[in-house]
């Protein structure tokens, strides 16, 4: 089963399986298949053409995938544009919501780069 581009997994669940598309988690799936009146349980190899066009014409209504990420990027820019402390983290690639710098935040800072202390240059000299 295939939706605006992504192959669903065949033998998760669909509530599952919906969460392969970005911008659809557990409650958005949730409320899509409910929308769609569509059960929860079912794999995508054995929903009908019916519910599966129900389910489409439901996630339509919704900003996901390339409109989302879009936009996300766009809030981005415009933080970074009007030089906000936000957008100035962003730049920089550290966090932006608080987070200690002095350990932690790998994610953001990538991995660690070892510091020597230059002894080794100065003994051979």
């Amino acid at each position: 089963m295939r939706i605006l581009g992504i192959t669903l997994p065949e033998n998760k669940r669909i509530e599952i399986g919906l969460t392969a598309i970005y911008g659809v988690g557990r409650p958005l799936a949730h409320t899509i298949l409910d929308k769609a009146k569509v059960a929860y349980g079912l794999k995508p190899k054995d929903i009908t053409i019916a519910e599966e066009n129900a389910i489409r014409k439901v996630i339509e209504s919704f900003k996901i995938e390339g409109d989302l990420k879009r936009e996300v990027s766009g809030n981005i820019k415009r933080l970074k544009d009007i030089k906000t402390y936000r957008g100035s983290r962003h730049q920089k690639g550290l966090p932006s919501r608080g987070q200690r710098t002095k350990t932690n935040a790998r994610t953001r800072r990538g991995a660690r780069k070892t510091m020597g202390t230059g002894r080794k240059i100065a003994e051979k000299k």
